[in-house]
C-alpha cells in the first residue's frame, strides 16, 4: 500500500521528556522542542521543561492517567497528523522515553504511513531512574542477572505471565501498577515469589515531591497503603532493592548524630528526604 504524500516541510518528533527532574531531560530534546511549531505534551511531563520550547509554539495538553479523564489515543494521532499535514512542525512530548509504555510505536507508525518524517528522541525512563533516585540499581551481579520491564495495568495483551517472570529471578520493575498492586503483590506469591523478598515503590521520582516505600512482598500492600503512596509510581521488586537500606541506614546514622549535637532536637531537615525515611522506617518494611 502506497504511503501518501508529506505535506511540505511537515516534520514530526517522539520526544521523552525523562522521569520528571528537568536536568535528565537531554540536549537533543532540548533542540527538538525549540524548532517546533506544536507541542503535544502527556499528564506526566513535568511542566518546567516546556521553557524549552519557542514561546510563539501552539502548547497542547493530551494528558492520559489511568483513573482519570483522558484524551484518546486516536485523537492524540488525529491531532499530530492533522497539524503535520498542515505544514506544522510538531513535537509529541511525552514522560520518559515514548518507546517504553509509551505508545510512540503506534504514532510512528501512524506518521510514517502518512508519509511524514519523524523523529524519535529517546528519554531516560522511569524503569531506570526512580529505583537509581533510592540507590537501587536495575541490575547487580551477586542480586539478579537481568530486568523485566513490566505493565501493571492489565489491559490491551492482558496480564503479564507471572509465574514466568517468577521463574527469571530477574529485577521486576513495574510501570502503572499502583491500582492494582494488591493484585500483582497476590499473583506473584501465589507464583512462587518469596514472602521475604525485598520490594520498593517510588513515587514521583526525581521531582521535589518524590517519597519511597522499601518492604518485603509479603507486607509490601500494607506498607504502600499506609504511606499514602499513589501514582505515579515505579515498582521494583527483586533483592536489588535491599542495596536502598545501606543508603537508608547512612542517612539515619547522620540524622541521629545531627540530633545528639542539637541535644537531642533532631529538625525535620530535607521534606524530601524525611519523606522517604518515614515511609521506608515503618516497622516491619525494611528487607534485610
Amino acid at each position: 500500500m502506497a504511503r501518501a504524500m508529506p505535506a511540505a516541510m511537515s516534520r514530526a518528533w517522539l520526544i521523552g521528556a525523562g522521569p520528571g527532574d528537568v536536568e535528565l531531560m537531554t540536549l537533543k530534546a532540548t533542540r527538538a522542542l525549540a524548532q517546533a511549531d506544536v507541542v503535544l505534551v502527556d499528564d506526566l511531563v513535568n511542566p518546567d521543561v516546556l521553557q524549552f520550547a519557542r514561546h510563539d509554539a501552539l502548547v497542547v495538553y493530551v494528558g492520559k492517567r489511568g483513573g482519570h479523564p483522558s484524551t484518546p489515543q486516536a485523537g492524540i494521532v488525529a491531532q499530530m497528523l492533522g497539524h503535520a499535514r498542515a505544514g506544522r512542525s510538531v513535537a509529541r512530548l511525552k514522560g520518559g522515553d515514548p518507546f517504553v509504555f509509551g505508545r510512540g510505536g503506534e504514532e510512528q507508525q501512524a506518521l510514517h504511513e502518512a508519509g511524514i518524517e519523524v523523529e524519535v528522541i529517546n528519554g531516560i525512563t522511569a524503569g531506570i531512574a526512580a529505583p537509581a533516585a533510592i540507590g537501587i540499581p536495575v541490575t547487580h551481579r551477586d542480586y539478579a542477572q537481568g530486568v523485566a520491564f513490566v505493565t501493571g495495568h492489565g489491559a490491551g495483551s492482558g496480564e503479564p505471565d507471572w509465574a514466568a517472570l517468577v521463574a527469571t529471578r530477574m529485577t521486576l520493575v513495574i510501570y502503572m501498577g499502583m491500582r492494582r498492586l494488591n493484585e500483582i503483590a497476590a499473583a506473584l506469591l501465589a507464583a512462587g515469589m518469596r514472602a521475604d523478598t525485598p520490594c520498593a515503590a517510588i513515587e514521583s521520582a526525581t521531582r521535589l515531591e518524590q517519597r519511597h516505600v522499601l518492604a518485603r512482598l509479603g507486607e509490601f500492600v500494607d506498607a504502600v497503603a499506609h504511606a499514602g503512596l499513589g501514582s505515579p509510581a515505579i515498582v521494583v521488586i527483586g533483592g536489588v532493592a535491599s542495596l536502598a537500606l545501606a543508603r537508608m541506614a547512612e542517612t539515619d546514622m547522620a540524622h541521629a548524630a545531627a540530633a545528639a549535637r542539637r541535644g537531642g532536637c533532631d529538625a525535620q531537615g530535607d521534606s524530601v528526604a524525611g519523606a522517604a525515611t518515614a515511609a521506608a522506617s515503618t516497622p516491619g518494611t525494611d528487607p534485610q
